[in-house]
């Protein structure tokens, strides 16, 4: 049965409020035959589901196309217009001759193409406050009728600050912490609401309450405050269209008015206080007494920042009940909720009026077993809630978040059961795409660790932690992470809204920030650096589009960000001059490797682990050579020939230079390091004649120290280069070390995040250092990509982007008895399952209709393997297409396959 399933337009199902562009649709195709592949597709598109489904006055007919492209089809038909609603659905023919039904039809609305269509103004509450601190949540409101039958009504707003659209008594959207997170003196989103069901006849009312967040609320460190601004503005209009042609405008003007109510305080870092009694019934619906409520005034802020949103939203995922709640040696009553999380908490309990409840939230507790806050530095990360008195009460924060496991109750003299409690996790609401699962169960940890701190930290951007005083846009660790999330979840729009903000916070130079969005001015008081131009940080701008493009075939993102990676490249040529080594500037080098943190810090090497630290020339010549490789790639696809011709020119020199500054005759490494040996050989820099000496050192350094020693730049490539060397079971014994430092041993600690620090708790069960320990901090879950990709085998054609043609190379040990992986690609599910029974090794694969796969099976004997019971040669479902080494090399098409491995 060929069917069509899972439409998407831009990575999204049913968008409203495209950016204006000819969008790109995309689908799924399954069928229970193999070896399938789509060979034709006819598209429609109409302006109703009525036209669609009778194809009448359609806006696109693409015809019967000879093509198996499935992914990024470009519409292709009429111009499109600002607020338009194009409902669409596809055929698909196979290569059999087969021809599917239509598909369910699915629809996509553009956005406000021009700031001509904005007639909304901007307002500004016209309440009296002080912005030097937190101050209360300003309400907004206004009443409208409506007195003609509504065909469809849609909200346009955005806000600066945040803001929570209501409408006739409830909250129109799930989205939580809008208009998100950009650079907002250059780009602010603007989100689009079908309120259709929203609006009733006659009387209506429209409520917006607004928060400090990232625009005015504490931010950074050092007490820094209203970075971007300190007056919160909104921009609201709602187009009511009537079923007689006739149309209707709610906008944002002097008839509005304001107020403040039950939210005292509202702060990212700080929390949130509530004030029950204040709270203003029936405030969002048609009919309430505003009379004692003020006025707002008229911004003049224009229209030219508002950009449509293409990131992902924010939304309460899950929500988890506490394990235990107990009472500490100090007496402090505390709630266990099991898994260190980010979100808040949300309660029903009962309070005398004017009584209030405090929460305070904390990753770990101390070696007494006290709650410890010590490491969120100036965060409060508090809740206050005060009762108004009136039964149980049910309360969750808006615009605040937490990174806790531990809820500290105080001030509260009732009792609270675990029933009472609830934990909401908050994130991007990215759907998860990846599963890995293996025969030892702390690495099943990791890996659920690795996830969990993904989920902590893309929270509209990719932060370096959750907890706090700082939960910035870190590009370094942004980049090492990329290819690790990209197998967890589907995170190509969250990436291609947060590369739009690379472009205007980059300097004129092409020098690149170290976060982005960029609030770090002249190193924020560090005296380490203007804030820009660190390497492996910086290049987040040229390889997160790239693996964006590789993970999903996503050409568009280079297109669109080409010019800022362009930027950063020149940079780097500039400042590495006619030696070609990149040895100007500030650079973290391989940071928190255990020389690197000691060197920053105390100003001197720590001469137990002297042999870990690595020169940072080295390591930003290394990155400049794998850099300029991919501007090489990419000027390529994008058909810029000069630019190609140019890096490919420059590329080899660099590569003498590195090997002529740092590289001696015998394959030894100035910095003779993991990282260093790590990045030359992950990144091609060692000569083939020397490889196999470089190799053998990286493993002599493992083996003479018992463990890894890298840091943020070489722990991603580390076990990776061991196994591409032909040293797997160094990789592997790298992976199962549960002593410090490792990945499991956090695992051990009782970790359920990736911490910061490889030490954050150290094994005599004290703390590293207050300043820096973030226990949900994900750079060193870049070995997650390891693990789908060479533990389970699930990789690519290099030559072929978006697992159109996959690769299948598993990397089995008995050791771990199996291991498994699914991928949901954008073309369907990869799986890659490998198990021993007995002495036999059995491999399961699943390849997605569309594509065609690779599998480099384990042994070079194919009369060792076995399929459908049939030796390998007998079986005409694949065919043996090579062998590589110890590796036989089968092609396969769409299905599932079995082999056995049978040892003579």
């Amino acid at each position: 049965m060929l069917l069509v399933t899972n439409l998407k337009t831009e990575y999204k199902t049913n968008p409203v409020g495209l950016k204006p562009c000819q969008p790109r649709l995309s689908w799924m195709i399954s069928d229970d035959q193999a070896n399938v592949v789509q060979a034709a597709y006819r598209i429609l598109c109409a302006s109703s589901k009525p036209d669609l489904r009778n194809e009448h006055d359609l806006i696109w007919d693409s015809g019967k196309i000879e093509s198996d492209q499935s992914v990024h089809l470009t519409y292709n038909g009429a111009e499109l217009r600002s607020g338009q609603r194009v409902y669409w659905k596809v055929k698909v023919w196979d290569d059999y001759g087969n021809e599917s039904d239509w598909s369910e039809p699915v629809f996509f609305e553009m956005g406000l193409f021009d700031s001509t269509d904005w007639i909304a103004q901007w307002i500004v509450p016209g309440i009296p406050e002080d912005s030097s601190d937190s101050t209360p949540c300003p309400f907004l409101r206004k009443e409208f009728d409506t007195d003609k039958k509504i065909s469809k009504a849609t909200a346009y707003i955005t806000a600066y600050g945040l803001y929570e659209l209501h409408m006739n008594g409830r909250k129109v959207s799930e989205d939580l912490f809008t208009p998100g997170w950009t650079s907002y003196n250059h780009r602010l989103q603007y989100q689009v609401y079908d309120v259709t069901r929203d609006i009733q006849a006659g009387a209506n009312a429209v409520g917006v309450v607004l928060g400090d967040g990232w625009y005015r609320g504490y931010l950074v460190w050092q007490g820094n405050k209203n970075l971007y601004g300190d007056k919160l503005a909104l921009l609201c209009q709602i187009i009511v269209q009537y079923d007689d042609g006739s149309e209707e405008w709610i906008i944002t003007d002097e008839s509005w008015q304001s107020s403040t109510g039950p939210i005292l305080k509202s702060d990212i870092y700080n929390g949130e206080t509530y004030d029950a009694r204040l709270e203003m019934e029936n405030w969002d619906k048609a009919g309430f007494d505003a009379s004692g409520w003020g006025s707002v005034l008229i911004k003049n802020y224009g229209f030219d920042k508002l950009v449509a949103s293409e990131g992902v939203p924010v939304r309460i995922t899950e929500t988890l009940k506490p394990v235990t709640r107990f009472v500490t040696p100090k007496g402090e009553l505390v709630l266990d909720m099991g898994q260190n999380m980010v979100g808040w908490v949300r309660f029903r309990l009962k309070g005398e009026k004017g009584r209030k409840i405090t929460l305070n939230h904390a990753e770990v507790l101390d070696q007494e077993g006290n709650v410890y806050l010590d490491n969120i530095r100036d965060a409060k990360a508090e809740d206050v809630y005060i009762f108004k008195g009136t039964g149980i009460e049910e309360h969750e924060p808006r615009f605040t978040f937490h990174g806790f496991r531990y809820v500290r109750v105080s001030d509260y003299d009732g009792e609270i059961s675990l029933d009472d409690i609830d934990g909401r996790v908050v994130h991007s609401d990215m759907a998860q795409t990846g599963t890995f699962e293996c025969g030892d169960s702390l690495i099943n940890r990791l890996q659920q660790n690795i996830d969990w701190g993904l989920r902590g930290n893309f929270l509209d951007v990719p932060t370096d932690c959750p907890q706090r005083d700082e939960r910035l846009g870190w590009t370094g660790d942004a980049q090492v992470f990329a290819p690790t999330a990209c197998f967890n979840r589907d995170t190509a729009a969250f990436y291609t809204k947060w590369m739009k903000d690379f472009i205007p916070d980059q300097k004129a130079n092409g020098s690149v920030p170290w976060v982005v969005p960029n609030v770090i001015e002249d190193g924020a008081g560090t005296g380490w650096s203007d804030g820009f131009g660190a390497t492996g940080w910086a290049d987040a701008v040229v390889v997160i589009p790239w693996t964006v493009y590789r993970k999903f075939g996503d050409k568009r993102i280079l297109e669109e960000q080409y010019a800022s990676m362009k930027g950063w490249e020149e940079y780097m040529i500039s400042e590495s001059g006619e030696d070609l080594i990149f040895n100007a500037g500030f650079h973290f080098g391989d940071w928190l490797s255990f020389a690197e943190y000691y060197s920053l810090f105390y100003n001197a090497p720590d001469y137990g682990y002297a042999g870990a630290h690595t020169d940072k020339d080295l390591i930003a010549t290394a990155y400049f050579y794998y850099t300029t490789g991919l501007m090489q790639k990419i000027a390529g696809l994008l058909r810029k020939v000069d630019d190609e011709q140019r890096y490919a020119t420059l590329r080899p020199k660099i590569k003498t230079a590195f090997n002529t500054e740092f590289l001696t005759q015998t394959g030894r490494l100035t910095s003779n390091t993991q990282t260093a040996y790590a990045l030359a050989l992950a990144f091609g820099l060692i000569p083939d004649e020397l490889k196999e000496h470089a190799a053998k050192r990286l493993v002599d350094d493992v083996n003479h120290f018992g463990h890894l020693t890298t840091g943020f730049l070489g722990t991603p490539l580390l076990c990776q280069a061991l196994t591409d060397s032909g040293y797997p079971d160094i990789a592997y014994k790298l992976l199962f070390n549960k002593k410090y430092p490792s990945w499991l041993y956090p695992v051990t600690q009782g970790a359920t995040t990736i911490w910061e620090r490889w030490d954050g708790i150290k094994p005599d069960g004290s703390f590293q250092n207050v300043g820096m320990n973030s226990f949900n901090h994900y750079a060193y879950g870049a070995v997650g990509d390891w693990l789908y990709s060479y533990v389970a085998g699930i990789t690519q054609d290099e030559e072929t982007p978006g697992y159109k043609k996959i690769i299948i190379k598993p990397y089995p040990t008995k050791e771990l008895g199996f291991a498994k992986a699914k991928l949901q690609s954008m073309y369907g599910v990869i799986r890659s399952e490998w198990k021993y029974e007995s002495e036999k090794l059995l491999l399961e694969i699943e390849i997605p209709v569309n594509t065609t796969a690779e599998i480099h099976l384990p042994v070079s004997e194919s009369e060792e393997i076995y399929s459908a019971g049939k030796p390998l040669n007998q079986n005409r479902e694949f065919s043996v297409i090579g062998y590589d080494g110890n590796r036989t090399l089968v092609q396969v098409g769409s299905g599932v396959y079995k082999f056995e491995i049978r040892r003579k």
